[in-house]
């Protein structure tokens, strides 16, 4: 069965997932954004066994701890798609613009594509490409349990930014609305930031990406 226990991180308050499977207690962080020390204490009291690090998409609060992590542990690092590679290679740039010291750059183990899986223990995370946000950004979503790990696409009451390089507002709308509707009303929703909600919920009541919204689009 999937556990997940949600740790905010870095002065964005990136939500960073600690998922493990409670049958083998293996466990993988899903964006470790910074705060690597702090990430690892409560892996630690959580008694789980850290075994991947999984990444939705580049950006430094999202990746800019996997590396510190990498290197103490030697874990792989899975994600994101390759397009966001330009992402992961400024985030020290980023990072110093932002006064974050201690964030990496970070060159992932294996690039992901739409429709690839993801494994921890005997937990199996389909993966989404789902653009818009960042070119290279993806979506982490097990069926079981009908949970989303869903980066910055999509969060309570509003939607990923497209005004960075290489964002695109149309694909962020179709990602949400041809990937992310299709998997279910009832699927939970872990965003990067913020509280958790349902693909149901943000259907009826998103400003931006409801049923509403879109037909009068």
């Amino acid at each position: 069965m999937l556990k997940a226990q949600i740790v905010p991180v870095t002065a964005f308050e990136q939500n960073c997932s600690i998922i493990w499977c409670d049958e083998t207690m293996e466990a993988a962080f899903v964006d470790p954004g910074g705060d690597a020390d702090k990430l690892l204490d409560v892996a630690k009291k959580l008694g789980v066994t850290l075994k991947k690090i999984f990444l939705t998409h580049g950006h430094l609060d999202h990746a800019g701890g996997a590396q510190q992590i990498r290197e103490q542990l030697g874990l792989p690092v899975i994600g994101p798609h390759r397009d966001d590679k330009f992402w992961l290679d400024q985030i020290e740039e980023h990072a110093a613009n932002y006064r974050m010291p201690g964030l990496r750059c970070v060159e992932p183990d294996e690039w992901l594509n739409d429709g690839d899986e993801v494994t921890i223990g005997n937990i199996t995370l389909k993966v989404l490409h789902t653009p818009g946000h960042t070119p290279g950004h993806v979506v982490f979503f097990e069926p079981t349990h009908k949970v989303a790990f869903v980066g910055d696409v999509l969060f309570k009451g509003s939607i990923g930014r497209t005004d960075f390089p290489r964002g695109n507002h149309q694909d962020l709308l179709d990602a949400i609305t041809q990937k992310l509707w299709p998997l279910g009303n009832d699927v939970t929703f872990v965003p990067g930031h913020g509280p958790l909600s349902t693909f149901g919920a943000e259907r009826q009541s998103n400003p931006y990406v409801s049923d509403r919204a879109m037909a009068a689009g």
